[in-house]
């Protein structure tokens, strides 16, 4: 596996839907080339700072209320 290779499917590396021979695959390259080393390193800082700045925030109390009541009444509506 090349450098190349890495940069075409780092985010499944990082995201760990690789199958197990490609992971191996690139853990070894990795071994080998601090390049892609470092690479992988940055990216993987870079979406666990998105991710944790995209965490879910519950929506609020009386939102979830006006959802409910719609739907119920939707839910009669078809009745």
């Amino acid at each position: 596996m090349g450098c190349d290779d890495v940069k075409r499917i780092i985010y499944f590396f990082l995201d760990g839907t690789l199958a197990e021979t490609k992971r191996l695959d690139i853990s070894k390259h990795l071994t080998l080339c601090p390049e892609c080393e470092t690479r992988i390193r940055i990216q993987k800082r870079l979406r666990d700072f998105v991710l944790r700045r995209l965490a879910p925030v519950p929506a609020p109390q009386h939102l979830k209320i006006r959802l409910s009541r719609s739907l119920r009444a939707m839910v009669v509506g078809l009745l």
